[in-house]
């Protein structure tokens, strides 16, 4: 109940009625109107918030069912970041190493960005969560070209196996006749003397004695490149180009087994041991060579000998004897 408010009026010595102004009418209306305003909002949106509607409860489980989309699936990105970091770590740091390839530069591995028209008709559509959206379809964009640059690597990498499976393959890595207990070892590769002019001389191979018609093998996978004889040097003698930058030469043999242009494997038959061309007794001499260079083939005898039998070969091979044929 509004109270009522008196004035002492001096004329009539007593209180009369104070009766309220227009303005103060206005004022008071206004007053209550904001009031109800004020208690309207904030009961409305008490409302809302404690009583939404069915469709306003079906937008939000909605929104909460997407935010929880949206991070499972930031979880599972920077899952697949990790891994495919893990990748690459193994990729640049293993199996390169392994097979003596160059790491890829971290530019080739970002492989760039997919210039700035790529995510346009995604910015057309004015998404309300626009930020969001745009972040996660950069981060798979980014993690799909990271994994297709990966492939290629990993392409080249099975490229650089089998190319290593082929190379070993035909490496020379074998005596080439057999030497179990390596008494046919006879004159290592050095400076030794020349068995007609009697003189020091460069020995530009090993020389192993055998008996006339004792099996010759290649001692790796290759094409048969020369199959001649050289009455005055080499005698008859077989090249093998095994690839790789290597070539081998047997020589002063009595006999071929082998084409010109044929694929022999290692270990198979090519000739036989003879005593042609510059040769005072019947042997084989062998050499191998690496980049049109002529080399020491005595660490190339790995896969027939043990560490042992290297080093017995070693110290035969270091004695400064007489050739048997140049």
């Amino acid at each position: 109940m509004a109270k009522i408010k008196y004035y002492y009026d001096t004329q009539t010595c007593r209180y009369e009625r104070a009766r309220p102004t227009k303005l103060e009418i206005v004022l008071n209306c206004l007053g209550i109107i904001a009031l109800c305003a004020f208690f309207g909002v904030i009961f409305g949106y008490g409302y809302v918030k404690f009583f939404p509607s069915s469709r306003e409860k079906a937008l939000l489980k909605e929104n909460q069912d997407l935010k929880y989309a949206y991070e499972l699936m930031s979880n599972e990105i920077f899952e697949m970041h990790r891994m495919l970091a893990y990748l690459q770590d193994r990729d640049d740091n293993i199996y390169r190493v392994i097979f003596e390839a160059e790491p890829l530069p971290k530019e080739v591995r970002r492989a760039g960005s997919g210039g700035s028209q790529k995510f346009q008709e995604l910015l057309e559509k004015k998404l309300t969560r626009e930020d969001m959206i745009l972040g996660l379809y950069k981060k798979i964009d980014e993690v799909k070209r990271q994994m297709y640059i990966q492939s290629k690597s990993y392409e080249e990498i099975i490229a650089l196996a089998r190319r290593k499976d082929e190379m070993m393959t035909s490496m020379p890595a074998i005596q080439p006749i057999a030497n179990k207990d390596l008494k046919r070892f006879a004159s290592g590769f050095g400076m030794r003397i020349d068995p007609i002019l009697k003189i020091r001389k460069m020995h530009t191979g090993v020389d192993f004695t055998a008996a006339r018609g004792t099996p010759v093998y290649a001692t790796g996978d290759g094409k048969v490149i020369t199959v001649e004889s050289d009455d005055s040097g080499y005698g008859k003698q077989i090249e093998i180009d095994h690839g790789f930058g290597f070539v081998t030469k047997y020589a002063h043999l009595s006999s071929f087994e082998v084409k010109l242009g044929q694929r022999v494997k290692r270990g198979q038959i090519i000739g036989r041991v003879g005593s042609t061309g510059k040769s005072v007794a019947p042997h084989l001499h062998y050499e191998v060579i690496k980049n049109g260079v002529k080399v020491d083939p005595l660490p190339y005898f790995h896969l027939d000998v043990s560490p042992e039998e290297f080093n017995q070969l070693v110290r035969m091979a270091q004695v400064e004897n007489q050739a048997l044929g140049y």
